[in-house]
């Protein structure tokens, strides 16, 4: 999150140094202990700007990969402006409040003695992963000695980049990638959406043949990488009917896109659409109808795939979506956002708000992660939320609904969020909506899901039935996020999308 019109005074960041314009690198005094880092002309061969980390780790033997969200480490991070390769800069806890950041604690209370450290700076501001993302600079490893208090620094010298991960093409998976107008005009910069295609078993041995297509939007974190295969997706179908699969690629600089129109990611699900889609029918040998494309997603690819269903009604056949995320702002993770004197951190007793939950056992506080997210920047799960469905601030950058100091959402920006509302969505237009997605909606929930996502769909499930819809929404006691996911719930959702492609196309899409 790189806004920071919030983050003065939250008792859990801590701010330290000042930056200069030729000088960088970053001395942390805690305990005696200090830290400075610098980047080589090897790497980085202009002056740079923006954040810099020192990650720690026991658990990892290259902290830069971290943090994990259920067992996050300490590290720290900064912002600086115009710093020149090589240059090393040195800032101490009394110093003015306004550059330095550090998670869980501050730095002086961490005791680090025999942790990993690894520095990291975020060259490419494109990516939205940190010391995994391509392009990004990171050091080598060094460990810890025991807390001293004689002043030496450890330094850390950035010299390696992170390389670009290439797509690994086989015969049954190969990658699409189509560089966007429209996108490349909103950014002012190329950007293209790419995707895994994943070919059926008779691809090859039927080549006058034509096939359904299934889009499938992984998760946040997900990406098309996933969809490389060496033998294709068996498939034992009614009539013998197969698919070619497209895993999409859902990341972006601010996080999950879910395919949504935005002021801040851009039209991304138009580009879907009229660019990427008409790109693959040309390429691969799909039925290029709308009654023989299907989506399917889990948790934010749940989302995507309900939204885009919702959106081009007309132009897919239907969804199957598992575990998505608020699809009712009034259940936002048991959060109201559109009521006054709601508050992210603690509900209206004062108790303080879970994020997650593990067999009944609360994992996460919504503040403790929001925090994190905080000081790791842009690029995280709660702040893409604000990406997709906030308008641009003044500042250029994503409106926050609520304050990361207080906890208290921000109504007016709420308020603004009701256009990306799906079950409001729903209600507001059901005259029109109801023909176009007759027989084409399905969400599959379980009722302990991991993230409190539960309460929405329940939402949904209300107001689809008020409205006399069609759509299934189902919700599976005793099942979490993941849980949900069983064997029998997949074979049963491909059984009725093939149903629902045969009863559009009796003859298997043959001409």
């Amino acid at each position: 999150m790189k806004n920071q019109r919030c983050a003065t005074g939250n008792r859990r960041f801590v701010w330290v140094g000042i930056c200069t314009s030729l000088l960088f690198s970053t001395q942390l005094e805690a305990a005696g202990r200090s830290f400075q880092v610098r980047f080589t002309a090897d790497v980085h061969s202009s002056p740079f700007s923006g954040r810099v980390y020192v990650i720690f780790s026991q658990r990892r033997q290259q902290p830069r990969q971290g943090p994990n969200w259920f067992t996050p480490e300490s590290f720290i991070a900064r912002d600086v402006t115009d710093v020149q390769p090589g240059a090393v800069v040195e800032f101490s806890s009394d110093a003015p409040q306004d550059a330095m950041l550090a998670y869980p604690r501050p730095l002086a209370e961490m005791r680090l003695a025999g942790f990993r450290a690894q520095a990291v700076v975020r060259f490419n501001p494109h990516d939205r992963n940190i010391g995994t993302g391509a392009g990004n600079g990171f050091s080598s490893v060094v460990v810890l000695p025991p807390d001293t208090d004689d002043g030496k620094p450890i330094r850390l010298e950035v010299d390696q980049l992170v390389p670009e991960r290439p797509f690994r093409e086989t015969k049954w998976s190969k990658l699409l990638r189509v560089e966007s107008k429209l996108l490349s005009k909103f950014h002012q910069r190329s950007v293209s959406l790419q995707a895994a295609v994943m070919l059926p078993a008779s691809y090859y041995e039927q080549p006058d043949r034509r096939y359904p297509t299934l889009f499938t939007i992984p998760g946040f974190g997900g990406t098309h990488h996933a969809g490389s295969r060496n033998a294709p997706i068996g498939e034992n179908n009614r009539d013998g009917v197969e698919f070619i699969r497209v895993l999409l690629d859902p990341s972006c600089p601010l996080g999950h896109h879910v395919f949504a129109n935005s002021a801040n990611n851009g039209p991304v699900g138009d580009a879907l659409v009229t660019e990427l889609i008409p790109a693959f029918d040309g390429r691969f040998r799909s039925i290029a109808k709308p009654g023989a494309r299907f989506l399917t997603g889990h948790s934010s690819g749940g989302w995507s795939s309900l939204w885009l269903q919702v959106t081009y009604p007309q132009h897919f056949g239907g969804t199957w979506s598992t575990a998505p995320d608020p699809v009712d702002f009034r259940d936002f993770q048991r959060i109201n956002l559109y009521r006054a004197q709601e508050n992210m951190y603690t509900d209206p007793q004062g108790g303080r708000r879970p994020l997650a939950r593990v067999r009944g056992q609360v994992r996460l506080l919504y503040q403790g992660f929001a925090e994190m997210e905080w000081v790791l920047g842009h690029g995280g799960q709660l702040h893409s939320f604000e990406a997709v469905f906030s308008p641009r601030g003044e500042d250029g950058k994503p409106m926050l609904v609520w304050d990361r100091k207080t906890g208290r959402v921000d109504t007016r920006v709420a308020e603004t969020w009701r256009k990306y509302d799906i079950r409001l969505i729903l209600e507001q237009n059901w005259a029109r909506l109801a023909p176009q997605l007759s027989g084409k909606i399905h969400v599959h929930m379980g009722e302990l899901d991991t993230f409190y996502l539960e309460g929405a769909t329940r939402l949904l499930k209300q107001s689809m039935a008020k409205l006399n819809s069609d759509a299934v929404v189902e919700m599976y006691p005793g099942k979490d996020h993941g849980s949900v996911m069983t064997a029998q719930l997949r074979n049963r959702m491909r059984r009725e999308m093939v149903d629902a492609f045969l009863s559009r196309f009796p003859n298997g899409g043959v001409e």
